[in-house]
């Protein structure tokens, strides 16, 4: 099936790539909060474990620093898929644009998921 002049089907799959760059983008923050709470689970289990008169270990918590990173990655994923969306939006004509549709809305999502994922990961460094 030959495009028509206009075509906001090409709008329309730069969309459907963003959304699926911040579904990525989640998915690795979240494995990012499940490592460094599952670093807390041991640590408490090690500590219950230990008993009342015995020292515990102390050590550096390596899952806590894995899992602040793989948010952080997770939020610069979709900040860096909101940047290139935009950038493509601006190379489109005009009437391969949807009438009455503002993609604005997405980049806003975008840039909102990836605060909350910047105060997750500082969130995750001050506990």
């Amino acid at each position: 099936m030959p495009l028509s002049e206009s075509d906001p089907r090409v709008f329309f799959a730069a969309e459907r790539t963003l959304m699926a760059w911040i579904r990525t983008g989640i998915a690795i923050m979240a494995i990012g909060l499940v490592v460094s709470r599952f670093g807390l689970f041991l640590r408490l289990m090690a500590a219950r474990d230990a008993g009342p008169g015995e020292p515990t270990l102390v050590h550096p918590d390596p899952s806590a620093l894995l899992g602040v990173t793989f948010v952080v990655v997770g939020s610069i994923a979709i900040l860096i898929a909101a940047y290139q969306h935009s950038r493509f939006v601006r190379t489109l004509k005009p009437i391969d644009l949807a009438p009455a549709y503002s993609g604005n809305v997405s980049i806003a999502i975008a840039l909102l998921i990836a605060s909350l994922g910047g105060v997750l990961a500082l969130y995750l460094c001050l506990t």
